[in-house]
């Protein structure tokens, strides 16, 4: 009896595991998606091929590589074959790829032509991306101005015809041997065979040496007539969310052409990580997790950079979302980023941070103490919004948006702009913002003026800068983000410009005409109608061609006023994102973008959807940036704290916290001068104006050079420096700025002549400077002095002196 009541207790054990085999646990994450790469294929001539990607995305948010997992299938394999997730032609059809993974189907069309005919062999598409793929024509290799050990290429493959003249024409028969292709030092070189500076750059067996030898063997011909361009370049996955360490993922790379066409250039594609620490990508496209972070992965075939944003968690990572309110748009698209990331945002700052924040952010003021009272003993729920519109109507707000901006326009005396054209042109750009002119319409007013730099001040911005090619880089920078300089010589590295869209965007400001006035002082800005711009390598006039735009019609037209009205509008897609991140940068201190003047494919947006959004809502408020500027402030996530969480303690670009900003030099002058009752004077300005009403960039103080404030000379971002040295901390300490502003406002000599109590004095002080009564530590420690020390004034001048000195004065929290 025993005996079978053990074979009973056997047999049910064996059932359960065959029950529950292949089961899973119901709270462990289930694929609830399967996305394949690339979403159609279309293959073209014998030699075309396809590698394909299949990731699941799971419950929790998780993404796999199931691509070796799923199983693939086509419904009519008479068109193509599948060997190891890579499709091939057989015959001209179309059919479907049909894959499945755990219970999930995708369906994806396959489209084939000219199944049997051999593409022939062509040097712009075959052959140059090899030089690229392998690294010869890289700046640290043959790609240098000078080339390297006798041989030059283009730099990134500039130049293609000059590229197979320096290989087939250049001592002759020394670079190739077309008898015996094999032999061709090149490739011996290239291979390892023979000594090479630059060390083994490919396989004697692989695909870059068979394709050299094939077009060697085809007679290393030049192509003849147009070659297609690519005109597009896909990288799949689009994002990846990666569980741990050594958790892999691989990338598909396709280039689509002019002529409709399309090539998987996998094997051709150079692959960057721009954050090794998080994942690391290998040569032939395989992502590896690493420590927990982000990374933008990049693929560059071609002149094209794109990118994929993988975010690495730590394996089997625990998090459960707090249910936090959301203020408007901006705040549900930070949280969407926030979940993926694991990342929990900080609390809300208290009442007194954010009166003090949103003063000096927005007015560049301190609260005073009226103010102070009045805005803690309101009780109403939407008293933090009202003080944002209050303070959006203030003159003050124009005058911290008018040096923003003279900063970007470079408004300073020069030798070719007098002190005279300089006021104007200050006033000029004061009275737009004065006036809430949208941005678009100011920018394309600035941009196609034309007449006398003091009948016409808007004119001057032509004078700040006079050479052409600087210009345009300067335009492109200030209103489109995008550092162009590197395409001045050479297709940008890592991004998509390219020398012919360089020298094509200067092409519209080549027509320029300048003469003198009847005043000596004055200049006239007027279109000359002559003028072209030449392609230094190929000496071809360049048509004018908006970045990353169409060559528009500018027979008979002024080419600035055709290109401003293209600039500032809603069909160039960098306007309006560029000013959004402006914006956004002043009140976090960093762009969703950052720098916010270095837009290019490998620096991304962290937040692309939010930089999106606010571009979007910038064009629906016809470029009204005062309404941007409102839903920033009224979000929720300016107003988060400064303090972090378990969660978000290392995070220093997701927004999960406002960071600790220095005070720029001159809202921080005016800062110290508010608290202590007294005035400055500037050249040019009456006695008490503000160091943020200055303006000219050449009229300085030692306090505002020490504390990095822009001198104009650019139009770089990083003019204005934000950093904390030991130079401002000295000046602090020991200069006089701080000491003889406490002596000549004589605020604490005053409030005793008052019969203001100490306490009253100190309560008064720390509102004035640190928007906050003292905490009781604080009152304790300084009641302990005042007992011990007969002059109570020196006592509380000193108190006064040390909070101008704290961190808390210098910085927004």
């Amino acid at each position: 009896m025993h005996f079978v009541s053990q074979w009973r207790r056997i047999v049910l054990a064996l059932t359960v595991m065959l029950l529950t085999a292949g089961m899973t646990r119901a709270d462990e994450p289930q694929p609830v998606e399967i996305l394949v790469y690339p979403p159609d294929v279309q293959l073209n001539t014998s030699r075309d091929r396809q590698s394909l990607i299949v990731q699941a995305r799971y419950s929790d948010g998780i993404t796999r590589d199931v691509t070796e997992k799923a199983t693939m299938k086509l419904a009519d394999p008479a068109f193509a074959k599948l060997e190891n997730s890579t499709l091939y032609p057989t015959a001209d059809g179309a059919t479907e790829l049909v894959v499945e993974h755990a219970g999930l189907t995708v369906k994806i069309p396959v489209k084939v032509a000219a199944a049997t005919t051999d593409r022939p062999i062509s040097f712009h598409l075959d052959v140059m991306p090899t030089f690229m793929r392998a690294g010869c024509n890289m700046g640290s290799c043959h790609g240098a101005a000078r080339g390297k050990d006798g041989f030059r290429l283009s730099l990134f493959g500039f130049d293609p015809v000059g590229d197979h003249h320096r290989l087939t024409r250049e001592i002759s028969g020394r670079r190739i041997n077309l008898a015996l292709p094999e032999s061709s030092l090149i490739l011996e070189k290239s291979t390892g065979r023979v000594a090479h500076g630059g060390g083994k750059r490919f396989d004697a067996d692989g695909e870059i040496n068979a394709t050299i030898v094939r077009w060697l063997k085809a007679g290393a011909p030049l192509d003849a007539g147009e070659v297609p361009q690519v005109v597009e370049l896909e990288l799949y996955p689009k994002g990846a969310v990666l569980d741990g360490q050594g958790t892999t993922q691989k990338l598909t790379v396709r280039a689509k052409y002019s002529d409709g066409t399309d090539r998987d250039v996998t094997s051709l594609a150079q692959f960057i990580s721009n954050n090794d620490n998080s994942a690391t990508t290998s040569p032939d496209g395989v992502v590896e997790a690493q420590n927990r972070g982000e990374a933008f992965i990049m693929a560059r075939y071609d002149t094209h950079t794109v990118g994929s944003q993988f975010i690495v968690l730590p394996k089997g990572l625990q998090f459960t979302w707090a249910e936090t309110p959301a203020n408007n748009y901006i705040d549900e698209l930070i949280y969407d980023k926030l979940k993926k990331l694991r990342i929990q945002p900080s609390e809300l700052c208290s009442d007194e941070e954010f009166l003090r924040r949103a003063h000096l952010d927005i007015v560049g003021v301190l609260p005073t103490v009226d103010e102070y009272s009045r805005f803690m003993q309101d009780q109403a729920p939407d008293k933090r919004d009202r003080l944002v519109d209050e303070l959006l109507d203030r003159k003050e707000f124009v005058e911290i948006w008018v040096m923003k901006w003279a900063e970007l326009l470079q408004i300073r005396t020069t030798r070719a702009v007098t002190y005279k054209s300089m006021l104007r042109y200050y006033n000029w750009l004061q009275g737009q913002v004065a006036s809430n002119v949208p941005m678009d319409k100011m920018v394309q007013e600035l941009l196609a003026s034309n007449g006398g730099t003091f009948s016409n001040a808007a004119t001057n911005y032509y004078q700040t800068e006079t050479e052409t090619l600087k210009v345009s880089e300067n335009v492109a920078q200030v209103f489109m983000g995008m550092r162009i300089q590197c395409a001045q010589c050479h297709n940008h590295p890592f991004d998509r410009w390219t020398m012919d869209d360089y020298y094509s965007f200067a092409a519209f400001f080549s027509q320029i005409g300048r003469k003198q006035g009847e005043d000596p002082r004055e200049k006239i800005i007027f279109n000359s109608g002559r003028g072209e711009v030449k392609h230094p390598v190929t000496g071809a006039v360049m048509p004018p061609k908006f970045l990353g735009g169409a060559v528009p019609d500018v027979a008979g037209k002024d080419r600035r006023e055709v290109m401003a009205k293209w600039l500032a509008s809603a069909e160039n897609p960098y306007f309006a994102p560029n000013l959004a991140n402006i914006v956004w940068a002043h009140f976090f201190g960093k762009g969703i973008i950052n720098e916010v003047d270095d837009v290019r494919i490998s620096n991304p947006p962290v937040n692309a959807e939010l930089l999106a959004e606010l571009a979007r809502r910038f064009t629906e408020y016809n470029y009204d940036f005062k309404k941007l500027v409102r839903d920033i402030c009224t979000s929720r996530t300016y107003q988060l704290a400064t303090q972090t969480n378990e969660t978000n303690a290392t995070d220093n670009s997701n927004f999960s916290h406002m960071a600790l900003r220095r005070v720029r030099a001159e809202v921080l002058l005016d800062a110290v001068t508010q608290v202590t009752d007294t005035k400055n004077k500037f050249r040019g300005l009456p006695s008490g104006a503000r160091a943020v009403q200055i303006s000219d960039g050449n009229t300085s103080t030692y306090f505002l050079k020490t504390f990095g404030r822009a001198s104009r000379g650019t139009v770089c971002a990083c003019e204005v420096k934000m950093e904390p040295n030991l130079s401002q901390a000295l000046h602090l300490l020991n200069g006089d700025t701080v000491n003889n502003k406490i002596k000549q406002g004589k605020l604490v000599e005053q409030r005793l002549k008052e019969k203001k109590s100490p306490q009253e004095i100190i309560d008064e002080i720390y509102i004035r400077c640190l928007t906050r009564h003292p905490t009781d530590k604080e009152k304790a420690a300084l009641e302990s002095i005042l007992v011990a020390e007969k002059d109570q004034q020196a006592v509380l001048e000193d108190v006064f002196w040390a909070l101008m000195n704290s961190r808390e004065f210098l910085f927004n929290h």
